[in-house]
C-alpha cells in the first residue's frame, strides 16, 4: 500500500501556488521497537508556513526543498510499539504532511476526543489559542476599561484574542475584511466594534471614531496599512503586541510606511514582537486557563474545516484570500 506524501518543490516567489508544492507516494512505513505508526486525521495550515518556505534566517528552520512540509497534527495511533501509547489513541505534535507516518513518541501529545472535538487541539486549545493567550495577557497586559484593537480580528488568533480582551473587561474592536466577518465578531464573539477594511476608505478615521480616546492595546496580526491605521490612534502608555504580518508575506520587497519611532516615544508605547516558543515553558498554565474558559462558555471558537488530504495545499493558499473564518484545519 502506497503512502501519500506533500512536499515543498519550489520556493515561493511572491504569492504560493499549488505548483510550488508536489504530491508524491512511498511505501507505507512500518513501526519499529520503540515507534508508533500515525495516521492523520486534522491538518492545521498557518500563515506562518508562508515564512519558513523562505530560505532565511528566522525564529524556526525553514522547510528544505523536495521534502516533506510539517504542521500541526492531530493523529491516531494505528499500531504502537511504544509503552507510552496504545492503539487508538489520538496524539497532537508537529508532523509531516503524510498520510501515515512513524514516530518516536517524541513532542506527541495525547488530547482527549471526549473532552473537546480533535479539531480544536489544533486552535483554541492548540497553539493558536496559546498564541493569543500569551501574547495579549504577557505583552498586551490588558486591563478593565482598555480598549483593545486586533488586526485579522476574524482569523484563528484574532477570534480568541478579541474574547480573552473581553475576559479582561476590554472594550474590543476588531478589523476584518467582509461584512460576514464583522457580524461575525460582533455576533459570536462579543465584539463591540467591527471594521471592515475593504469597504473603509479612510480606515485611520474610521478607527478614530469608534476609538475616541485613543487604543490602549493592539494585537497585530496583519500590518501593513491597517498597522500604520492602528498607530495613528495609539493611546499614551500604549502596548503593540506584533504577533504577525500577513500583509507582507508575499511581498517580493520590503515594504516602507510611516516610521513610527517618534510615535512610540511621544507617547511612550511599549512594542513587542514575539514567537510562541517564547512562552514554551508556561504552556501548561495557558492550556488551562484557556480550557477553563471554555468549559465555562467564555469562549466560543469558529472553524473552516476542509476536507481531503488532497486539499491541503489549497487550503493554506485559501489563508492568503482570507476565505478562513476562524482557524483552517483539513480533515483527512
Amino acid at each position: 500500500m502506497m503512502n501519500k506524501v506533500i512536499i515543498l518543490k519550489n520556493r515561493p516567489v511572491g504569492a504560493p501556488q499549488n505548483s510550488d508544492f508536489e504530491f508524491t507516494k512511498e511505501d507505507t512505513p512500518s513501526p519499529k521497537d520503540g515507534e508508533l505508526l500515525l495516521e492523520a486525521r486534522y491538518v492545521s495550515v498557518d500563515p506562518y508556513l508562508r515564512g519558513r518556505m523562505m530560505d532565511q534566517k528566522s525564529y524556526i528552520e525553514p522547510f528544505k526543498l523536495n521534502e516533506p512540509i510539517t504542521s500541526g497534527i492531530v493523529a491516531e495511533v494505528i499500531e504502537s510499539k511504544n509503552e507510552n501509547f496504545k492503539k487508538g489513541d489520538f496524539v497532537n505534535g508537529m508532523l509531516a504532511w503524510k498520510e501515515q507516518q512513524t514516530s518516536n513518541g517524541e513532542g506527541l501529545n495525547k488530547v482527549d476526543a471526549d473532552k473537546a472535538p480533535l479539531s480544536a487541539y489544533l486552535g483554541v486549545l492548540g497553539l493558536t489559542g496559546l498564541t493569543a493567550y500569551f501574547g495579549l495577557t504577557k505583552l498586551g497586559l490588558p486591563k478593565e476599561g482598555d480598549t483593545l484593537v486586533v488586526s485579522g480580528a476574524a482569523g484563528a488568533v484574532g477570534t480568541i484574542v478579541g474574547q480573552i480582551g473581553k475576559i479582561h473587561g476590554c472594550k474590543v474592536i476588531g478589523i476584518a475584511g467582509s461584512d460576514e466577518k464583522v457580524e461575525m465578531l460582533k455576533s459570536k464573539f462579543g465584539y463591540d466594534a467591527a471594521i471592515n477594511y475593504n469597504t473603509t476608505e479612510d480606515m485611520t478615521s474610521a478607527i478614530a471614531e469608534v476609538a475616541p480616546d485613543g487604543v490602549d492595546v493592539f494585537f497585530d496580526n496583519v500590518g501593513g496599512t491597517i498597522f500604520d491605521a492602528v498607530m495613528a490612534n495609539i493611546a499614551r502608555n500604549a502596548h503593540v503586541v506584533l504577533c504577525g504580518a500577513i500583509a507582507d508575506y508575499n511581498k517580493t520587497e520590503t515594504p516602507t510606511g510611516p516610521r513610527v519611532n517618534t510615535t512610540l516615544i511621544k507617547n511612550s508605547v511599549s512594542m513587542s514582537g514575539f514567537t510562541l516558543g517564547d512562552f514554551q515553558s508556561h504552556f501548561q498554565e495557558g492550556i488551562q486557563k484557556l480550557a477553563g474558559w471554555l468549559s465555562e462558555g467564555k469562549l466560543e471558537y469558529e472553524e473552516t474545516i476542509v476536507e481531503g488530504f488532497d486539499n491541503i495545499p489549497q487550503a493554506f493558499l485559501d489563508l492568503f484570500e482570507g476565505k478562513n473564518k476562524g482557524k483552517m484545519v483539513v480533515k483527512i
